[in-house]
């Protein structure tokens, strides 16, 4: 067994604490199928931009998703692919 080292799960962890909100499950899930723009989670939601905004840029920070701005849009992808297994695994359980 190795010793704890506190940093070494330290961006697991952060991957883990991003995406422990329904809304952000929900995000992950939608980018599965391409990417998206902020309006359109926006609508979907039914909660004002900032928010969804909060939620997008915690995503990102943690290194699940990246965006790209084009003109006054932004528009996100997913980074990690292999977190859609590890949700429909969760999923499936129930």
């Amino acid at each position: 067994m190795l010793k704890y080292d506190k940093n070494c799960c330290r961006k697991e962890a952060e991957v883990f604490k991003a995406l422990g909100h329904p809304t952000r499950l929900w995000i992950v899930r939608q980018l599965a199928g391409g990417e998206h723009c902020v309006c359109e989670f926006v609508d979907a939601v039914g909660v004002d931009f900032s928010t969804i905004s909060q939620h997008l840029a915690v995503l990102k920070r943690a290194g699940v998703i990246e965006d790209d701005k084009r003109g006054k849009s932004v528009y996100y992808r997913l980074c990690c692919p292999c977190l859609l297994d590890l949700i429909e695994c969760i999923a499936g359980r129930s």
